[in-house]
């Protein structure tokens, strides 16, 4: 077959032709989604994928692929029912409670999760990814007592496992077991000293034991690993300014500004630097810098807060009252995109059918993705 040759444009062009001969074919269209996945094509490939469980819903690896792509394409929501359908279709099969587990914590479901990876270790009682998974879940649930459990025993098993011992690690640092928590960060570091957030979560938790010397050593080995780790470059800067190595501080911060220029904390604590090196220019120009983006981060978070209450008013009829949220949402933040396009719906149920035009277009100006709906 031309898609396992990697001959992707012609497989492509045959399963088109194919979907074109016989349109009632689940299998024409599964397969041209799969190969334009490959081609990175996803919207196009989850429409395909969508057509051929349509036309067969019994079809299990069309549903199980369709799931896949969906957590892939992050449409945490999506990927939950379908692998609910998948399931419905192979309920003893492990993998996809697996799989459901994790879309469900995609999707800030711990306990649905944990419900999923207790389904698939009962079908597969010896997995350490699945029991590994359920203590990822309890970590979300903040239950860290259940969390060190599950994880102590997928070790037992998978000892050599950098992630278990890292997830570990975490879960011990939130009960407050510091020194334990180090020791299994330095276990993790050990077996995978390519983790940057490994050396990162030990360097935080050493600079909270006050060994800022050898924080600052792990927080440098976490940007070797990774040059784009903002957070990394703001906490380097944070133990800099605390051990009075003021210049080198302002040198991360400004690296941690350049990598995000939306990180209010940098600004603000490298304004903090720069007084104490006796800028005063350049330490009130970055306070103001930090004092702006938290005020536009409470105008998002109020923008989000008000589209969302409009869009349940939306779902039981009360248009005037979503039209009010909207406006309120828009006004806290113009350039807030899902309020447009939440009010151009509105509108267009209303009957506005002008001021609905209107809203799309600044919808889809702000986010080429929102698309008017099809009349």
């Amino acid at each position: 077959m031309r898609w396992q040759q990697k001959s992707l444009d012609e497989a492509a062009g045959l399963l088109r032709s194919a979907a074109l001969l016989a349109p009632e074919d689940e299998q024409a269209p599964y397969y041209l989604g799969r190969v334009l996945e490959d081609q990175a094509q996803y919207e196009d490939a989850l429409r395909k994928l969508r057509r051929s469980v349509k036309l067969q819903p019994n079809f299990f690896e069309a549903q199980q692929q369709l799931a896949l792509l969906l957590q892939r394409t992050g449409d945490p929501e999506g990927a939950v029912a379908a692998f609910r359908s998948a399931i419905r279709l192979q309920p003893e099969n492990p993998d996809m409670h697996n799989n459901l587990g994790l879309a469900l914590l995609q999707a800030g479901d711990a306990l649905g999760a944990i419900k999923e990876f207790q389904a698939a270790l009962l079908l597969r009682s010896d997995d350490t990814i699945y029991r590994g998974n359920l203590g990822t879940a309890y970590l979300q649930r903040s239950d860290f007592d259940a969390a060190v459990i599950e994880f102590q025993s997928a070790l037992k098993t998978a000892p050599g496992d950098a992630t278990l011992h890292y997830n570990l690690g975490l879960a011990l640092k939130l009960r407050d077991q510091l020194a334990e928590a180090i020791a299994e960060f330095q276990n993790a570091e050990q077996l995978d000293p390519s983790q940057a957030d490994v050396h990162y979560t030990l360097g935080v938790t050493l600079w909270q034991q006050g060994k800022f010397a050898e924080s600052v050593e792990e927080l440098r080995a976490a940007i070797q690993n990774r040059s784009d780790y903002a957070e990394a470059y703001y906490t380097l800067g944070t133990v800099l300014k605390q051990q009075g190595s003021l210049q080198e501080a302002a040198s991360a911060l400004r690296e941690a500004i350049r990598l995000q220029p939306g990180f209010a904390g940098a600004h603000t604590t490298l304004a903090a630097v720069l007084r104490q090196l006796g800028d005063s220019v350049g330490a009130d120009a970055e306070r103001k810098a930090g004092e702006t983006i938290s005020k536009d981060k409470t105008s998002l978070l109020s923008a989000t807060f008000a589209t969302n209450s409009g869009k349940r008013m939306l779902g039981v009829g009360d248009l005037d009252g979503a039209i009010a949220q909207f406006r309120s949402a828009i006004q806290s933040a113009p350039a807030y995109a899902p309020a447009h396009y939440q009010l151009g719906l509105a509108m267009s149920r209303k009957g506005k059918k002008e001021e609905a035009e209107q809203e799309f277009k600044k919808a889809a100006e702000l986010d080429p993705r929102l698309t008017p709906p099809s009349p």
